[in-house]
């Protein structure tokens, strides 16, 4: 009510003290209270992390291919745990669930470009060795469940479990190139092929042999697609690999929430089945191969 009156006095011409304050703090007020994609998430990804890399990581979010036949949609964990609220649209533009909740990322960067590499390694984060002088821009998706062998008469309940993160993730390198992989079971994938299957089975052998003559990218990185490719049931993820798909989420659709903060301050309150983004190997280490 407050944020009305003051944009309706300013709308009207009346002469309200710090009018230029009045407008911020009313618009600020009223995006909160609206629906995320309605009012645009740039200023709080700016507020996070600064005005070069917040437009890079709204830049970057890829447009999500859904499989047909699902209907799970990645959701904020803190809003919602259940498919009641987190399922949607079968096909189609979809950028919200049955329940109104908005298609929702969450983003961890990690900076180990010559200006911000000493904070980034205060924090926590490797930047040594082929890191070094790359910014990393993860975009987390957490679904209530997953279901490897859904559809399979046999397989029951083999495969499943409450809570699943996955995440999609872009490297900038220092000459402005930029490549991207998907997590996909036990590794990283670009291309949905038979040669990421060592990869998907943590069998590192058998992956590093298929690296060793082409049969897939070294640890799943290839040229930025602007795509995320999500399998049914298990949500693993490609990008460049195209599934029969019925529905999209545009990634200027999806809403992006900067996860640093959350997990300092919030991350022992909640309990997951699998481990959450900050207790993940690839938290700390951008170019880890597993996604334990």
């Amino acid at each position: 009510m407050v944020a009305l009156v003051l944009v309706g006095l300013v709308g009207a011409g009346v002469r309200v003290p710090g009018t230029g304050l009045a407008r911020a703090v009313a618009s600020r007020i009223l995006c909160a209270a609206a629906f995320a994609d309605r009012c645009g998430d740039e200023p709080g990804l700016i507020a996070a992390y600064g005005t070069e890399v917040g437009k890079l990581v709204r830049r970057h979010m890829p447009t999500i291919l859904f499989e047909r036949g699902s209907r799970a949609l990645p959701v904020d964990f803190r809003r919602c745990r259940s498919s009641d609220c987190a399922d949607g649209s079968a096909r189609g533009l979809v950028h919200e669930t049955d329940a109104g909740l908005p298609v929702t990322a969450f983003v961890r960067v990690v900076d180990c470009r010559p200006d911000a590499v000493e904070a980034t390694e205060e924090a926590g984060a490797d930047c040594s060795g082929p890191r070094a002088g790359n910014l990393y821009l993860q975009y987390w998706t957490y679904y209530v469940d997953s279901a490897t062998l859904r559809g399979v008469p046999i397989a029951g309940t083999a495969g499943y479990h409450r809570d699943d993160w996955e995440s999609i993730q872009i490297r900038i390198d220092s000459n402005g190139t930029v490549d991207q992989r998907a997590s996909s079971h036990h590794g990283y994938n670009y291309v949905q092929s038979a040669g990421n299957a060592g990869s998907d089975a943590g069998l590192i052998p058998l992956r590093d042999a298929a690296e060793a003559i082409g049969a897939r990218p070294r640890n799943g990185w290839g040229p930025e697609t602007r795509l995320l490719v999500v399998s049914g049931g298990s949500h693993a993820g490609n990008a460049n690999g195209f599934l029969r798909v019925d529905r999209v989420t545009p990634g200027r659709r999806v809403h992006l929430v900067p996860l640093e903060q959350i997990a300092e301050e919030e991350g022992d309150a909640y309990a997951f089945a699998v481990s959450p983004p900050w207790r993940k190997g690839v938290w700390r280490d951008p170019e880890a191969e597993g996604t334990d």
